[in-house]
């Protein structure tokens, strides 16, 4: 059975009921563009508000009450406060439920009418209150807010929990009873999994902690089975047709490079180099991982594989997460092919038109052999001429979807992605399993690990006094202030004020700027580019400088509230200092007394190497805290964990194997919807050509 009427991955959450233009404008800053997106929005939390009793309420203590309003009554005890009581006879006693600043709640709250409300209890003037976290009135309908377990889930601004409910409640009634099945009924059976429908309802809606348990293994088994599913239909599509460039064999402009490098290559990169050359010379395009720690020379063989590839008169891309490091990597980079009489371009989000334009024009006629850029690449304007290789910086950043667009841009062109997150080979081999992998191991001569210490708050106007000694030396450094997404306002606020308590208090003298992800491009590069400079002393910034910012006179770093990252973020963040000749420090400064922060912060002060990070980080295993090993752009894993559900991504990848090797073309009847869901998922990757 198709869907009739379209797919809710094509339809716009703006038409749901209870959305609109404005809502759906707010909807899709948080990602949610469909209605696949909305109802594959799952719940971060439940709150089981099932459990009433009729009497003996204890203050303190969190709540759901039933009971018929018997009046009501508001007050306004001073300018901007207004309470709103309702009296609830809840059978054996009374409560008083209150309401601040919620003047509407008179219009929809009536004398007379069946209530539940949730919250915690207190005792006021000898009268049990109850403060209204929640509430919802009995009428008949299927209550979503109160007498059952309740979804939490993620939020932006202007949209709050009793909306999105509502919302996905709209949603599950317009379109549950018409989604079809899509994993085959025999893998259903076999591995005891509930359908789509009767699964998305119990996920948000469940009737009890197994239906949510259930519902929770089908969703974790379907994103993990069909990234599989991709992985493996793109890594027998790389073996199915040749490559039609040929590399020339001798290369005198990669001696050239080699020349000119103030370093000789590590065992761990010329490693490296050697299978990446031997991929590049045979008949079918590379695909192939480079991992390896932070500071190991990834770039260098980067280049060497773009060398190879413009020598034979091809072309080179190079894709970056951000304006940044994009920038970064044309500016490292650029001097070298010049040298060898190469043109680079840089094309990113930000461009003038006219220079975009230009550019654009360069890159069809092949006057351009090597472009760096960000996603602004895979953009359907930017047309090459010869690509023959495609390079992913930092491939966790970017989607499947992101990869195979690029990958398209050229005729079958060998495709290099690099990591410096590590993960555990055999789960690369998993995750990444399109994909060859080659490790560099280790750190190139005289590069020295980074020291680092443990401090508590109180410690923190020591650490800002070493900051401003290394500034007097000549020196920079970073101010590391976390940014969540649940109160990113106030954690950007608390960024501002201080920068501004560091610039007129213990760094006074000192030229301090800030960097945070709020900030429009153009302004992040200005920042980026003032500090790289040197016309910046120390950059207060949030994590946009995780990855790829190299600035070699940065010696010092602090990370403000460290328990708040994790394990592989802080060694990021650690491996934006030290990239210079002088030794380089790094303080974690932290009060938290936790069992698994204090582990995590005590790892990184023992432990600089990375894979050995990796493997505690699954000690540690928290859901998403390997961020390494997410899928970002197109977003596969919203409910699953590679690390945490290793079991079940092996499960997931061995079927995914056995279908592609058994039914390539998804022509059997049972895997007809499977396709089409790909498909519509997924549309511009070319793997089917349906409907």
């Amino acid at each position: 059975m198709k869907l009739i009427g379209g797919s809710l991955w094509d339809s716009d959450v703006q038409y749901l009921k209870n959305v609109g233009p404005r809502r759906g404008y707010l909807l899709k800053k948080m990602g949610i563009s469909t209605v696949g997106d909305m109802l594959y929005h799952f719940p971060r939390d439940y709150d089981n508000r099932s459990d009433y009793k009729p009497g003996g309420y204890v203050s303190g203590e969190k709540a759901t009450v039933r009971g018929v309003v018997a009046g009501l009554e508001e007050k306004k005890p001073r300018k901007g406060l207004t309470i709103t009581r309702a009296f609830i006879h809840s059978g054996m006693e009374r409560l008083v439920a209150v309401w601040f600043n919620q003047p509407f709640i008179r219009k929809q709250v009536t004398v007379g009418v069946s209530i539940l409300v949730t919250g915690k209890v207190t005792s006021f003037h000898n009268e049990l209150q109850i403060q209204v976290a929640d509430y919802e009135i009995e009428d008949g309908k299927e209550m979503i807010n109160s007498g059952r377990i309740v979804p939490i889930y993620p939020l932006t601004g202007g949209i709050n929990q009793r909306l999105l409910r509502l919302i996905i409640k709209s949603a599950l009634d317009e379109w549950g009873h018409r989604l079809p099945e899509f994993i085959p009924s025999e893998m259903l059976a076999r591995f005891v999994l509930p359908e789509t429908g009767p699964a998305l309802h119990a996920i948000h809606f469940p009737d009890s902690l197994d239906e949510i348990r259930m519902a929770r293994r089908r969703f974790i088994y379907e994103e993990l089975f069909i990234h599989q599913l991709m992985v493996a239909l793109m890594r027998k599509r790389s073996r199915v047709e040749k490559k039609k460039h040929v590399y020339p064999p001798a290369d005198q402009m990669e001696k050239y490079f080699l020349s000119m490098l103030p370093f000789i290559l590590t065992q761990g990169q010329t490693g490296a180099w050697e299978e990446i050359k031997k991929d590049m010379g045979g008949p079918y395009p590379m695909n192939r991982l480079l991992q390896g720690d932070v500071g190991s020379g990834k770039t260098v063989v980067c280049v060497l594989a773009m060398i190879r590839a413009v020598s034979g008169g091809f072309q080179a891309a190079l894709m970056a997460p951000t304006e940044i490091l994009a920038e970064q990597h044309y500016l490292n980079i650029k001097g070298y092919f010049e040298a060898l009489g190469v043109q680079v371009g840089l094309i990113t989000g930000g461009m003038k038109k006219k220079a975009r334009k230009d550019l654009l024009l360069k890159i069809a006629a092949g006057e351009t052999g090597v472009v760096v850029g960000t996603h602004a690449l895979i953009q359907g304007d930017v047309q090459f001429n010869r690509l023959a290789l495609a390079v992913i910086d930092e491939q966790h950043r970017f989607g499947v979807r992101q990869r195979a667009l690029l990958r398209d841009k050229g005729h079958n062109p060998d495709m290099l992605v690099t990591t410096a997150t590590p993960i555990p080979r055999t789960l690369a081999m998993t995750v990444y399993g399109d994909l060859d992998v080659s490790t560099i191991r280790g750190l190139p001569p005289g590069r020295k690990p980074v020291k680092t210490f443990v401090c508590s708050k109180s410690q923190s106007g020591m650490v800002y006094r070493e900051i401003k000694k290394e500034v007097t030396l000549g020196r920079q450094g970073y101010i590391v202030c976390p940014l969540v997404e649940e109160s990113e306002k106030v954690d950007l606020q608390a960024a501002v004020e201080l920068r501004e308590f560091l610039s007129s208090g213990p760094l006074a003298g000192c030229v301090v700027d800030i960097l945070h992800g709020r900030m429009r491009p153009e302004e992040k590069e200005s920042a980026m580019g003032r500090f790289r400079d040197g016309e910046v002393d120390v950059l207060v910034s949030t994590t946009v400088i995780e990855v790829g910012v190299d600035v070699p006179n940065a010696a010092i770093m602090a990370v403000v509230d460290a328990e708040r990252f994790g394990l592989a973020q802080l060694h990021q963040l650690r491996g934006r200092v030290g990239r210079g000749a002088v030794p380089a420090r790094c303080y974690l400064i932290s009060d938290s007394r936790g069992e698994e922060s204090a582990y995590r912060l005590e790892a990184m002060r023992t432990i600089s190497d990375g894979f050995v990070l990796a493997e505690k980080d699954l000690e540690l295993r928290g859901p998403g805290e390997m961020h390494g090993t997410r899928q970002s752009g197109d977003i596969l894993y919203r409910i699953a964990d590679p690390v945490r559900d290793l079991r079940t991504l092996e499960v997931a990848a061995r079927e995914a194997r056995r279908l592609v090797d058994d039914d390539p073309e998804f022509k059997k009847a049972e895997n007809v919807n499977l396709a089409w869901e790909i498909k519509k998922r997924f549309s511009g990757l070319g793997f089917f050509s349906i409907g």
